[in-house]
């Protein structure tokens, strides 16, 4: 398990440095009401910003919907996926909205995005806060207005130094005085990068990075490395990402599955993601970290010269993200009714039976009396069924189970025997691989 995973701070208070801002952010946060002033955080990544907002909506039991600039780019896209989001309650509660890297709305495809958000902000019905690495440029000048600023200062040298050595007992493991504070003063007070570049010191892996990439987010370094001149460029960009594996591994198959490239090259980059992905597992399951060293290799064969994919950061279009959480809510009170008359889980009603129940709806074999709302709802789930084959024809190469030749043994998540390196085996994103014989 990454380092940087598993020393997370649980609640706020768990955090290090800026006691002075999370103190803020908490009254902001205790004080809310409809018409407050949203906030914006600015400072360098990875000095905690994310995780503070997470961790407070956590406490304050907000439901956070969490966006970033590619998200907000224009005034369309902020009508789609905002404006459901205010006034409503999810199936997971009273939503509240975190943007992160807001200073990235740049350029000409951003045209009515920044006006667009600054009307919202300056009317929230529901907490907003922003996150910005920096607020010099003149659209941040004009969100400022509509907003309440918080600076979140670098981590002081010695505060950093304090918490790694605290993380380095707890694993027993040591780095020299003299390569501890290289690692502490390249780090530039990120305190992410510094705990997964200690990690990666510790486990005999330390790859050439550069530093005019090390200070990209994960959007920017990912279109960088799609943008690239070169090979070696790429390997760079790649190679410079200091991130979790697994946030590395999601960024590229979101992005590579929303992307519009060709069903070959489609098939041939889900094929790399696969490799990387049951890498990944392997290391989790032996905790050989020394592995990591080979999962950049393996992910740089998604690089091509010229390539149209860019940085998305989910898998899903954000008209059905939303339909999820609004229909969610209701989508949960009917499995909990359904459950309790069939004596079965909520989850195994809604995986199990519900699809049955809507076709026999459909073919009307079945008759239920519901309010308007909840029949509204069923009828959207009948519609999907008529195109549930179509769908699933269209997507199975892309979303369903495909097939590989292994790279790295595994282990058949239906069976639990071990597929060896060159057999055949069918992986799927998130679930695992198993035999093209097993069901």
């Amino acid at each position: 398990m990454m380092w940087s995973e598993k020393y997370r701070p649980q609640n706020i208070s768990e955090m290090v440095g800026n006691e002075d801002v999370r103190k803020q952010f908490l009254d902001w946060f205790e004080k809310w009401k409809k018409g407050v002033r949203p906030l914006l955080l600015v400072g360098p990544p990875g000095i905690g910003k994310t995780t503070m907002c997470i961790l407070s909506g956590k406490q304050f039991g907000y439901d956070m919907i969490s966006l970033n600039a590619s998200d907000v780019r224009n005034k369309k896209n902020i009508q789609e996926i905002l404006t459901p989001v205010l006034g409503n309650q999810t199936v997971l509660g009273t939503p509240m909205i975190f943007i992160d890297e807001v200073d990235g709305i740049h350029g000409r495809s951003d045209y009515g995005g920044v006006e667009s958000l600054i009307n919202i902000l300056k009317e929230p019905t529901v907490p907003i806060v922003l996150a910005a690495n920096n607020d010099s440029s003149d659209k941040m000048k004009k969100i400022k207005k509509a907003v309440k600023t918080i600076q979140v200062n670098s981590l002081p040298p010695e505060l950093l130094k304090q918490h790694l050595e605290i993380i380095l007992k707890k694993e027993n493991a040591k780095i020299n005085p003299e390569r501890m504070m290289k690692l502490i003063i390249d780090s530039n007070g990120d305190i992410r990068s510094m705990i997964n570049s200690a990690q990666a010191l510790v486990s005999g892996f330390e790859p050439n990075t550069e530093r005019t990439f090390e200070s990209l987010n994960i959007e920017d370094s990912v279109n960088a490395f799609f943008k690239a001149k070169s090979l070696e460029e790429a390997r760079v960009v790649l190679f410079s990402l200091r991130i979790d594996p697994r946030e590395k591994i999601n960024a590229f198959y979101s992005s590579i599955v929303s992307s519009n490239i060709s069903k070959e090259q489609m098939q041939k980059s889900l094929q790399v993601i696969s490799d990387a992905d049951i890498l990944y597992g392997k290391i989790m399951r032996t905790q050989n970290w020394r592995l990591l060293r080979y999962l950049d290799s393996i992910l740089l064969s998604l690089y091509t010269k010229d390539s149209p994919v860019r940085y998305i950061q989910y898998n899903l279009s954000w008209q059905l993200l939303n339909r999820l959480r609004w229909d969610g809510a209701k989508l949960k009170v009917l499995s909990s009714i359904f459950a309790k008359k069939l004596h079965v889980s909520p989850s195994t009603f809604s995986t199990f039976f519900f699809p049955y129940i809507l076709s026999m709806k459909k073919n009307n074999s079945i008759e239920f009396e519901f309010d308007d709302s909840v029949n509204e709802l069923i009828e959207k789930e009948m519609q999907l069924i008529s195109g549930t084959q179509t769908l699933k024809q269209n997507t199975s190469n892309n979303m369903g189970w495909l097939k590989i030749t292994m790279k790295f043994e595994g282990k058949c998540i239906v069976c639990n025997k071990k597929i060896p390196v060159n057999e055949v085996g069918l992986w799927s994103k998130g679930v695992g691989v198993k035999h093209e014989n097993c069901s």
